[in-house]
């Protein structure tokens, strides 16, 4: 084989499981969940993945393990583009249909709950990414019972406790009121967050009660004494368990998990490539994250590109070696 087809051989070989493994290893973006009242993965989250205090959170782990509550920020669908209903099927609501997530929908009346009184309410969505978009947080109907599985149909759909295009995102929340209306007992409340610059949406669920304190319930699956109260998980929990996580946690916009925090502006952290400091911009503006996805992209035509390069060369060499014969 002449020498350029062999280094041509060589290179294409060489260069599609290289375009392959970057495909591979793109990290999986994830941005938030609901910080008050907290949401259930936020809420196991804080009680610690490795050994939860609550029964809730220690059937959750028994579930689906505790990598879940380490990407407490990552129950999302890429594509959504508005289809939640259409893409979740009942009983797979707090989880967004995703096995991964699947501890998040046991029914069960005893989850930690959040002590709410009907009126006036102030929502702090926690953000590690911001980006520009709607939420929607709907409650449960009156009649809830929360040991059945958690329906479509039982949340009402027509009067969102709370919408709101756009908030400002500051000190890692963003920060929107809303009006709860007059409930009993053990309810829920479900958010969505659908993105205007990308089809992605994130979900939670936030298990509340009304009316007395988080274990005022005289039903047979009421939690038991030793359940805790809900709470959000510090931000010292949250930036223990980043090495762990698979997901963005530190508010880029990027996709990228080893970043770090979100630095000052007109600054670069200092473990954060030079040629990515477009990235926070466009996270404080509600830019998208599409150098991601295209850079996905360009690793797959690599790939391909490569690919049909070794099999022009194969087909050349035999070709060759055909007509000398």
């Amino acid at each position: 084989m002449p020498a350029r087809r062999k280094a041509a051989t060589v290179a294409a070989v060489g260069i599609a499981p290289l375009a392959l493994t970057a495909l591979a290893a793109a990290p999986a973006p994830a941005h938030g969940s609901m910080g008050d009242p907290v949401s259930r993965v936020s809420q196991c989250y804080a009680e610690g993945p490795e050994s939860p205090k609550s029964d809730a959170c220690k059937a959750a782990v028994a579930a689906g393990g505790t990598q879940a509550l380490y990407d407490w920020n990552g129950i999302r669908i890429g594509d959504a583009n508005g289809r939640h209903q259409a893409l979740i099927p009942d009983g797979r609501l707090c989880s967004a249909n995703s096995e991964a997530f699947k501890g998040l929908d046991l029914a069960r009346a005893d989850w930690p709950s959040t002590s709410v009184s009907s009126g006036s309410y102030t929502f702090k969505y926690r953000v590690t990414a911001p980006h520009k978009g709607t939420f929607k947080v709907y409650i449960t109907k009156a009649g809830y019972d929360p040991a059945q599985p958690l329906a479509w149909g039982d949340l009402d759909l027509a009067n969102p406790v709370a919408a709101v295009t756009d908030p400002a995102a500051s000190g890692g929340y963003y920060t929107f009121s809303g009006s709860l209306p007059e409930r009993s007992g053990k309810q829920l409340l479900y958010a969505v967050w659908q993105r205007s610059d990308s089809p992605e949406a994130f979900y939670s669920c936030s298990d509340v009660t009304f009316g007395g304190s988080d274990t005022a319930d005289d039903s047979p699956a009421a939690p038991s004494a030793s359940a805790p109260s809900a709470s959000a998980p510090s931000e010292e929990q949250i930036e223990d368990g980043t090495d762990k996580s698979t997901v963005e946690h530190h508010g880029h916009g990027d996709d990228d998990a080893s970043t770090s925090a979100e630095p000052a502006a007109g600054t670069v952290a200092a473990n954060e490539p030079k040629t990515a400091g477009a990235s926070a911009n466009l996270a404080e503006t509600g830019g998208d994250s599409s150098t991601s996805y295209f850079a996905v992209g360009g690793a797959a035509a690599l790939a391909l590109s490569a690919t049909a390069l070794f099999a022009s060369v194969r087909r050349r060499a035999v070709s060759g070696g055909r007509h000398g014969r």
